[in-house]
Parts: C-alpha cells; sequence; structure tokens
C-alpha cells in the first residue's frame, strides 16, 4: 500500500469513527428536546403533577446527552484543518457558509436558551419558561438543518463555480445550497429518523419503569403512583411519536430514494448489489457479491420492485454497477474499478438502517394496540392513569404471562435499534459517495493533507479512540445512573407563577448597583 492510500485510508477512519460518534448523540438531542417541549407544555395547560415530573426527568436525560454531542462536535470541524487541509482550501468558500451559519445562530440559539431553562425554573413565568424550550428545540432542528446542507452539496454540488485562477470553488447562490431537492429531502429524513430514535428512547425507559412497578405490584410491594402516571404518559407519548415518525421515515426515504438515483445512481446501485443495468430491476433481499467478476453469485430478489423505487412504476430500467462505471471511468478518466465503493458495506449498511429502523416502527404499532386507553378495553380491564397498563389482545383477552414478559423487554429492547439504523445510514450514505470527497468536483484522495503524515494521522486516531472511549463510559454511566432512578417525585411545580419582576424586586428596587458590564 503507498503512502498516499495509507493516508487517505487512516483519515477516512478517523473522520468515520468521529463522526459515527458523534452522530448517536444528535438525532436523540433533537427529539428530547421537542419531547420535553411537549410535556413541559403539557405541564403550563393542565397543572398536572405528572406532566411537570416527566418534563423534569426527560430534561436532565436530555441535558446529559447534549453536553456530550457538542463536546464530540467541535472535533468535527477541526478535522476539516487537520486531516483535510486540501479540501479545505478547494470548498471552503462554499462549505463555510452553512457552517458558519450552524455556529452563530443555530448553536448560540440553542446555547442562550438551554440557560434560560435550567435556571429559570423558579424565576420566569411558566409560559415563558416553556417558550425557552421550544426554543432551544427549533436551534437543534436549525442546527441540522445546516450540517445537511453542508453534507448535502458534497453529495450534489450547486450555486457554485469554479475560480479558474485560484483552481477554487467559491459561492455564488446560497439559496441553492440551503434549498436545494436534496437538502430539502435529507433534512426531512433525518428529522423523521431523529425522533424515531427519541421516540425509541422514550418507550425503552418508560418500559423499564412500567414493568419494575409491575413486578414490585404482583410481589405485594408498595410502588409509586406518581412515578408510574409520569412513565405511563411518557410511554403514551413515545408510542404516538414512534409510529408518526416512523411513517415519515418511510416516505422521506422512499422520495430520498428516488433523488438519490437521479444525483448518484452508483449509490443506488451498489446499495443493491445491482451489477448491470436491468429494466426491470429487481430488489435484492439477499446477495453475495464478486467485485473482481462483476456479478453476484448468490441473490434472491423480487422482480420490480426496485424500478418502483427509482420511478414509481415496476418497468423502468435502472442502471447497474458496471454500466454507471464505465461511465464515470470515461468522464473523469482512469479505471471503472476506482468508481465503485465498497459493495458490501453500502449493500449490508443499506439494509441494516432499513431493518432497525422499521422495527421501531413496528414495536410502536404493537404498543399502541396493546396499551391502548380505556374506551377500547371491557370495563373490567379498565385501568387508572397511575397504575401500570395491561397488555391486552383483544378488548377483555390478555396477553398471558410470558408474552407479557417479552412484551415489555421488547419495548425495552427497542430503545437502541434507531441508534443503530441511523450509524449504518451515515456509514451507507458517505461511503456510498466514494471515491468522491465532492461528488464530480474532488475525489478523496486529493482531498487529504499532504502534508500530515501517517504516523501522525495513526497517534491521533490512537488518542481520539481512547478519549471517546473516556467519554462514552461516562456518557453510559451518567444516562443509566439517572434513567434508572426515574422521575424524582418527591420534587414539587413552584406553588406560585413567578413574575419577570422576580419576588424579591421591591426589596431589591434601592439597593445600590453591585456590578455592571
Amino acid at each position: 500500500m503507498n503512502l498516499a492510500l495509507a493516508s487517505d485510508t487512516v483519515a477516512r477512519l478517523q473522520f468515520g469513527a468521529t463522526t459515527v460518534y458523534h452522530f448517536l448523540f444528535v438525532p436523540l438531542t433533537i427529539a428530547l428536546a421537542a419531547i420535553t417541549a411537549g410535556l413541559e407544555t403539557g405541564y403550563v395547560r393542565t397543572g398536572k403533577e405528572k406532566y411537570f415530573h416527566a418534563t423534569k426527568f426527560w430534561g436532565k436525560l436530555f441535558l446529559i446527552n447534549m453536553a456530550l454531542g457538542v463536546a464530540t462536535g467541535i472535533v468535527q470541524e477541526f478535522q476539516f484543518g487537520m486531516n483535510w487541509s486540501q479540501y479545505s482550501r478547494f470548498v471552503g468558500d462554499v462549505f463555510g457558509a452553512p457552517l458558519a451559519m450552524e455556529a452563530l445562530i443555530a448553536f448560540f440559539f440553542e446555547s442562550t436558551f438551554i440557560g434560560l431553562w435550567i435556571f429559570g425554573w423558579d424565576r420566569l413565568p411558566k409560559r415563558i419558561h416553556c417558550a425557552c424550550m421550544w426554543m432551544v428545540a427549533l436551534g437543534t432542528v436549525l442546527s441540522a438543518y445546516f450540517i445537511l446542507a453542508a453534507n448535502s452539496w458534497m453529495q450534489h454540488p450547486v450555486g457554485y463555480r469554479i475560480d479558474h485562477a485560484t483552481g477554487k470553488a467559491q459561492l455564488t447562490s446560497i439559496t441553492d445550497v440551503l434549498f436545494q431537492s436534496t437538502t430539502v429531502v435529507v433534512v426531512l429524513h433525518t428529522l423523521t429518523a431523529a425522533f424515531l430514535t427519541g421516540a425509541a428512547f422514550v418507550v425503552g425507559i418508560s418500559c423499564h419503569h412500567l414493568w419494575k412497578t409491575k413486578r414490585q405490584q404482583d410481589q405485594g410491594l408498595p410502588v409509586n403512583r406518581k412515578k408510574t402516571a409520569a412513565m405511563r404518559t411518557s410511554l403514551r407519548l413515545g408510542l404516538v411519536l414512534a409510529v408518526i415518525s416512523g411513517m415519515g421515515v418511510a416516505l422521506t426515504g422512499d422520495t430520498l430514494g428516488k433523488v438519490m438515483f437521479e444525483q448518484q445512481p452508483m449509490k443506488m446501485a451498489s446499495a443493491e448489489a445491482l451489477w448491470e443495468t436491468a429494466a426491470p430491476a429487481p430488489f435484492s433481499v439477499f446477495a453475495i457479491g464478486d467485485v473482481a467478476k462483476g456479478d453476484n453469485s448468490v441473490e434472491l430478489s423480487v422482480p420490480g420492485v426496485l424500478s418502483f423505487l427509482a420511478h414509481s412504476n415496476f418497468t423502468e430500467a435502472v442502471p447497474g454497477i458496471n454500466n454507471v462505471a464505465a461511465a464515470e471511468a470515461r468522464e473523469y478518466g482512469g479505471k471503472p474499478s476506482d468508481y465503485i465503493p465498497n459493495i458490501f458495506v453500502t449493500f449490508w449498511g443499506f439494509r441494516l438502517m432499513i431493518g432497525f429502523g422499521m422495527t421501531s416502527f413496528v414495536c410502536g404499532i404493537a404498543g399502541l394496540w396493546l396499551t391502548r386507553k380505556k374506551r377500547w378495553l371491557a370495563p373490567d380491564r379498565r385501568t387508572a392513569d397511575d397504575e401500570v397498563p395491561p397488555l391486552m389482545l383483544t378488548r377483555s383477552r390478555e396477553l398471558g404471562p410470558f408474552f407479557t414478559t417479552w412484551g415489555w423487554r421488547c419495548g425495552i429492547l427497542t430503545l437502541g435499534f434507531p441508534l443503530v439504523a441511523n450509524s449504518f445510514g451515515w456509514i451507507f450514505t458517505e461511503m456510498g459517495r466514494q471515491p468522491w470527497a465532492v461528488y464530480g468536483l474532488m475525489k478523496t484522495s486529493s482531498a487529504v493533507s499532504p502534508n500530515v503524515s501517517v504516523t501522525v494521522q495513526v497517534i491521533a486516531l490512537s488518542v481520539f479512540i481512547a478519549l471517546y472511549t473516556v467519554l462514552a463510559v461516562v456518557e453510559v454511566r451518567l444516562m443509566v445512573k439517572y434513567a434508572k432512578a426515574g422521575p424524582v417525585t418527591s420534587e414539587q411545580p413552584p406553588a406560585k407563577d413567578p413574575t419577570l419582576r422576580g419576588p424579591d424586586a421591591d426589596a431589591d428596587a434601592d439597593k445600590p448597583l453591585a456590578f455592571a458590564y
């Protein structure tokens, strides 16, 4: 292996590892911000303690997750100047615009209002306090939008021109960058996936507490009914959100597949291990490919489905890997094999993304049915809002002990499925674009820093792995500690809604100014 290829490989490994690790926190932060805001809205509107306790509980987990997300996200932008200086020089004028917007608008938006939310429980009127969390939720969405706009430009560059004197890409239309079709669809797909992630997280932890409470009841032990009420409300919210966001993921994913077919046909072909152009094109359920020969030795497929995913009909042709690679070799030079991504990773990454994501969607549907509300059940099977709901198969028939146990366990297990799906989704997205850093403009091998040795890269990668391992241990221990503890039901809402002037405003009116800035 020559030095340039080794440098390229290590740089990609480092960026991929840190990106996937960082993206474990991002979707959960986006979803938990909105979920917390929604629960606090319920408290403001109804004054019920169950909403207050749920808000405080999920807000605490949101803050832990957000802190780790910010810490790992800072590293991402530094890497552009460390391992990818050639890339930064080429696209900095374009790529830097949405990143600057993310930092100057979205990040400060989030940080300002999260501070008000954390310290404002006893100082701000509850409506204004609730609005602060909604502003945080809006900030997380804006942050995701600007970052995804930058990434979408790498997938499908628009709104630029090449300065032939400097050889750099220059921004000509920020509107095109922010609102091109790729950006809009990717943002919608990512946000719906984020809410599916948050929904599964809420469902998993709620199931843990409710199942634990059920076992305590079966043993005749006392239970905390306020805690049960908060967790039952959270479970219902999580299940509804899982179903809605799961449908959103499927719809936006279908649209994204059609956009991907038009803009990056190689990614679509590699996702299906479709080696030769086919009309109609089959959807491959399982395949074992031979890259050297350019075909599949074993394949199980459904005829016509890939044509439908690409064109919304079952007959049109979809170009194959060999055909697209040959066309790109003619246009950009080199051998056709230079333009074929890692088929194993893209093929299975695509399937694992769909499989894990849709499993949580199915669990949401099953959970909604099994824990449905009173009017769907026989009178003798109905329970109060502060009791553990029975898992009802029919109007009057409850699941048996074995299936009840596994019903709660499946609810707990679904917690991690969307996180896995998100990781495989990003791996597929970035690996399927190879060998391009910016599709059609700059290859990954040309984007690395020329003066950073492989030794330095390996040391940096090792340090990042060690550091991120420590952060992972801290994150998991904190999340497990506070998630297992559950809501602190001894904490009561403020007895009186604070005013903006504060309770001691009159007493402090004549005091001398102590500090000015």
